[in-house]
């Protein structure tokens, strides 16, 4: 294979083994006193995915699962407590601060709130062109502000909206301006955390379809984060699913919304209304995430999982090869879990 063909094939993200950490003890003092040991949450325990040039993969999950963790992590806002990080075959982390300013130009971030996530006393101007500044992408003022136009008049706003601040618009342009300031340092690869969560509805298909329309005008690739299913199914290429800081499930969109393997993708996918009324039998969502400071043995679904036995409540899963991707789960190893369609 030539070196060209190789860098094609290489993914343009590859996470191995990633967990994160954090210690949640009491003041030294009051364990002390109470005589309790040091407690640790391990809110990401060795999730590893790729992603390649130009494909949506999609981290969905029920609060608590890891997925803005994960987020985080990619983008150099948490240290990995554990694991690799690789974008385009380098490693996030290196003691170069000059090669770590060059990749940093190819990758951003879409936080879930713009309302929080954007400057209230700086000139929506001024935010766009942050990333160009701090990361020395122009300096020549003229061209910055050029730029910043240009940005603007591509997520659908005008030029003259660079010089009103962020209280000035609603919660779809201001997702709009975070859009814009994350696309201004020229990026390959976006980690977008539940980008329209905080929006109305018809907003929130406004938003996800600008979101395409850049993706195929860009040849951008996202890591789009979730918890709302409907969403994930109109972005994403394939699917990860978290429980408890763990991916449980990884497969193609359309397959997994056809065929999900493991039951707590199916207990998702029950969850959703079925608003073209198939009359499929459904299952209401049972039991809630165990604390994660101190999760169970075994599989962590188990104890909310119809389809455990003792094996599940005693080894950890392995990841098992399926007809739609992969799943750790030993029911699906074992082929005792029945086959099911999800009429969608």
């Amino acid at each position: 294979m030539s070196k060209v063909a190789a860098k094609a094939a290489t993914p343009l993200l590859q996470v191995s083994d990633l967990s994160c950490v954090f210690d949640v003890s009491k003041p030294w003092l009051n364990r002390l006193i109470e005589r309790e040991p040091k407690q640790f949450l391990r809110a990401v325990d060795n999730v590893s995915f790729e992603i390649r040039k130009g494909e949506t993969l999609a981290l969905v999950g029920e609060s608590g699962s890891g997925k803005s963790t994960i987020a985080k992590m990619l983008v150099g806002l948490l240290d990995p407590s554990e694991g690799t990080i690789l974008f385009d075959g380098e490693p996030m982390i290196t003691h170069s601060s000059d090669r770590m300013t060059e990749l940093r130009k190819r990758f951003q971030m879409i936080f879930q709130s713009p309302y929080a996530s954007l400057n209230p006393r700086w000139k929506v101007a001024d935010v766009i062109a942050e990333p160009m500044i701090v990361l020395g992408v122009e300096k020549d003022s003229a061209k910055i502000q050029a730029r910043v136009d240009e940005l603007l008049d591509l997520v659908s706003l005008s030029a003259a909206d660079g010089s009103k601040f962020p209280h000035e618009f609603s919660g779809g342009q201001r997702q709009r301006i975070a859009i814009a300031r994350a696309l201004s340092s020229s990026p390959e690869f976006i980690v977008c955390d539940e980008p329209t969560s905080a929006l109305d509805v018809s907003v929130q298909a406004q938003i996800l379809n600008l979101m395409r329309d850049l993706q195929d005008q860009l040849g951008l690739t996202y890591l789009f984060i979730s918890h709302d299913l409907s969403v994930v199914r109109h972005m994403a290429n394939r699917i990860g699913v978290l429980y408890l800081g763990a991916l449980v499930e990884i497969s193609d969109s359309k397959e997994l919304f056809r065929a999900p393997q493991h039951p707590y993708t199916r207990m998702l996918l029950d969850a959703v209304p079925d608003l073209e009324m198939t009359g499929r039998k459904r299952k209401e969502v049972e039991g809630e995430i165990p604390n994660p400071i101190n999760p169970p043995s075994g599989c962590t679904f188990h104890p909310r999982c119809p389809f455990a036995n003792e094996r599940c409540r005693r080894e950890v899963p392995r990841w098992t090869r399926t007809k739609t991707g992969v799943a750790a789960c030993h029911g699906v190893e074992e082929s005792r879990i029945p086959e099911t369609e999800m009429a969608r």
